[in-house]
């Protein structure tokens, strides 16, 4: 009998280029800002008129849980459509996560 040893995953090389994701700015998204900032330690946080910005060196994600947590009840990640103004990155988004990053060449 031959032994069958797991392949582990390839992990995703990312670029450290700044990525970003704005939302109006509103009661609506505040629970949503709050919930990225607290999840991503190396965002920054812009509040401008009408809009905040988060950016973030290479990554930055999206936690439905933590939205959830934050908001006081069930939260559909395609509900940040609603609010969403514009991103920078690649998108790679599941139920549970939404993630914008730059990978490295």
């Amino acid at each position: 009998m031959t032994a069958v040893t797991a392949t582990p995953p390839a992990t995703v090389c990312t670029s450290q280029q700044p990525v970003f994701i704005a939302f109006q700015a509103n009661n609506d998204t505040l629970p949503i800002v709050q919930a990225i900032a607290a999840d991503n330690p190396q965002a920054v946080v812009d509040e401008l008129p009408g809009l905040v910005k988060i950016t973030a060196p290479g990554r930055l994600s999206v936690c439905r849980a933590s939205i959830e947590e934050a908001m006081g009840r069930e939260f559909d990640l395609r509900e940040v459509h609603i609010h969403l103004v514009s991103l920078s990155g690649e998108i790679d988004e599941t139920d549970d996560e939404f993630t914008l990053l730059w990978r490295a060449a």
